[in-house]
């Protein structure tokens, strides 16, 4: 994370800088590989998948935070408009909700954001089934053994709680600090209470990363 204000990928020379990255950021390449080795296996149930990039200007194999949300929205998606990362820099509500909290909590470094249900569900906002959520807590075992020195996952939203939960917590839950908090989806930071309550869990973030 770091352009000096968000929605960076509305400018066309940000993004093409970030393309142009992806091929020799190291700490993104293995997660790189690991995401194409995925929607490669997975194309055979859904020829049509896109699992989008990781952000080369975030922490990588070297993250010590793990921000894992819902699904990917089409905004990650070229071909409708989107960048093909997963990243703060996104031209869209939710990502510039992530921005603006970690900014103004200082979370700058250390960082990395993934979805639950790895894969694109759908030009909308869909919402992921419960298959869809137990394929992608199975996938998300293989990330997680890429980030040696990973100390705290943020459940940000329902669906990645239940994720969890349901199929990782009993294997998993012991190794790492895991915090619980609201999707920064628009829709969610308009309720009562909820930007208060994301950017109070950044901030432990903080704390837990140093």
């Amino acid at each position: 994370m770091f352009l000096d204000a968000p929605r960076g990928f509305r400018d066309p020379a940000v993004l093409a800088t970030r393309n142009d990255m992806l091929a020799t950021a190291e700490r993104t390449l293995p997660l790189e590989a690991w995401a194409r080795s995925v929607e490669e296996t997975r194309r055979s149930q859904k020829p049509d998948i896109v699992l989008p990039h990781f952000d080369p200007a975030e922490a990588g194999v070297e993250a010590r935070a793990l921000v894992l949300l819902e699904a990917p929205g089409p905004k990650t998606v070229p071909g409708w408009g989107g960048s093909g990362f997963i990243s703060v820099d996104n031209d869209d509500p939710t990502a510039q909700n992530v921005w603006t909290t970690r900014n103004a909590v200082g979370l700058h470094e250390h960082v990395l954001a993934w979805n639950i249900v790895p894969w694109v569900l759908g030009r909308a906002s869909v919402k992921p089934t419960g298959q869809e959520i137990e394929q992608g807590a199975g996938e998300l075992r293989g990330l997680l053994d890429l980030l040696p020195e990973l100390r705290v996952i943020v459940l940000a939203g329902r669906k990645a709680q239940d994720g969890w939960d349901t199929h990782l917590d009993l294997e998993l839950g012991g190794q790492f600090r895991v915090l619980r908090t609201v999707h920064p989806a628009g829709q969610s930071f308009a309720q009562v209470g909820a930007r208060e309550r994301f950017k109070a869990t950044l901030n432990k973030v903080v704390e837990l990363v140093r």
